[in-house]
């Protein structure tokens, strides 16, 4: 990575895992870096994901296909998509956003952006963790993606036939082929695709603990504080924070479902909403399958970790302020049973966890240098994909901040592109 000409004192606000890689990416380059955050380093949505590198979710979340079949989903007591009543008059206006996404030339675009980042993702990790000594941490696993019903079978079809024709690699199995595979999952099973070059790391809690570990031993410092508002302060800026002010060169805002705030504070109005995701972690369950499973129809993802067995599901749309829903476990147990061929642990002694995604309406996250105030800079919005796509953030941004050209284009990620004024400017 290209050494800055002249290191500067650089404030990453968020310890996520895009805040801790793209900290790893600046301090590389020679800068003094610090990181922000009111909890410790991956204690965020970090902490509860699936821990799986999802590069085949390519599409935008929004497609005329997912809208067709929202309602359904919503009026399901045990389906994917869950959205609060008393949240949907806040919600309007980005549900109205996120429907004109759905527009087949806005999906085009998207599909594109987010099959550049997910097919640079695997590569940048591996950079990544090699810098630290921690290959180890990410795991060629595979991943398979089940149906139930023979009735899903024209449609699994053409998902591989559209994800071929995108260049990834994936394979057909029928029934017998997933139990052999798989002998965790139930056999009552249709068909699955199989996708052998996938990946996941095997606790995303604990691999952003040692992404922070390996940034404080270069001289990193973690400051655990919250930054409250962001000041132009000359040429750099100013951070006010809940214990004080505190000024620096340069500053990353990548504070995952708040990041909008803080954006805000400078002039940009940026429709970022809240995915709210919930998962049980099994720790006495954690090879009960020897890699990450999804359901193609109930929209979950079991994968084996360290920490146990994870089981993540749901969309639900709600903010953060309201409290967890409790029936949400309980259908992710239901899903769960469903497709393990053991029950065991299921209703006992497992973690239960809900975190905030950060989503914008077409599904892409900002990657971009604020346009007025050239000291700050963003990476945040990447909605299910911010395991996935954070250490080709951390490259894309620090070579932009360097002033070098990075490996991919922009364009699509401008923290602007929501906005009136900079497009008709």
């Amino acid at each position: 990575m290209t050494r800055a000409a002249s290191p500067c004192r650089i404030a990453v606000i968020g310890a996520g895992v895009v805040g801790m890689t793209t900290a790893l990416a600046l301090q590389r380059q020679g800068h003094a870096v610090s990181v922000l955050d009111p909890r410790g380093p991956g204690e965020g949505a970090s902490y509860g994901n699936a821990g799986f590198l999802a590069t085949e979710l390519i599409d935008p979340l929004s497609t005329p296909s997912t809208l067709s079949k929202a309602p359904r989903l919503w009026l399901d007591p045990h389906g994917a998509l869950a959205m609060p009543l008393r949240y949907l008059p806040r919600m309007a206006p980005w549900l109205m956003r996120f429907i004109a996404a759905a527009r087949p030339s806005r999906v085009a675009e998207g599909r594109r952006a987010l099959a550049a980042l997910n097919g640079a993702a695997v590569a940048a990790w591996r950079r990544c963790l090699a810098d630290i000594g921690a290959e180890e941490e990410l795991v060629a696993s595979g991943y398979l993606l089940v149906w139930e019903s023979g009735r899903g079978r024209a449609a699994a079809k053409a998902q591989m036939a559209h994800l071929q024709h995108w260049g990834i690699e994936v394979e057909w199995l029928e029934a017998e082929e997933i139990r052999a595979r798989e002998p965790g999952l139930t056999g009552e099973l249709s068909h699955g695709l199989s996708f052998p070059g996938a990946h996941q790391v095997r606790d995303p809690h604990a691999l952003v603990r040692r992404l922070a570990a390996a940034f404080e031993a270069r001289g990193g410092v973690i400051r655990q504080t919250r930054v409250e508002r962001l000041e132009p302060y000359g040429e750099g800026v100013r951070l006010h924070t809940d214990a004080g002010e505190w000024d620096a060169d340069r500053a990353v805002v990548a504070a995952g479902a708040r990041s909008h705030h803080l954006a805000r504070d400078l002039g940009l109005e940026v429709p970022l909403e809240t995915e709210r995701g919930y998962h049980l972690t099994l720790p006495q369950r954690g090879q009960p399958l020897r890699q990450p499973v999804g359901s193609a129809e109930r929209r979950c993802v079991m994968t084996p970790m360290r920490c146990g067995l994870r089981i993540v599901g749901f969309t639900e749309l709600g903010g953060l302020s309201l409290a967890p829903i409790r029936r949400r476990y309980a259908s992710l147990r239901r899903h769960a049973g469903a497709l393990l061929a053991d029950r065991q642990g299921l209703d006992h002694g497992a973690e239960e966890w809900m975190g905030f995604r950060p989503t914008l309406p077409d599904s892409l996250p900002v990657i971009d240098t604020h346009p007025d105030v050239p000291a700050v800079h963003f990476a945040f919005g990447h909605q299910h994909l911010g395991l996935t796509q954070a250490a080709i953030t951390a490259e894309l941004l620090a070579a932009r901040m360097a002033g070098d050209a990075p490996a991919l284009d922009l364009a699509p990620y401008r923290v602007t592109r929501f906005s009136r004024r900079w497009k008709t400017e």
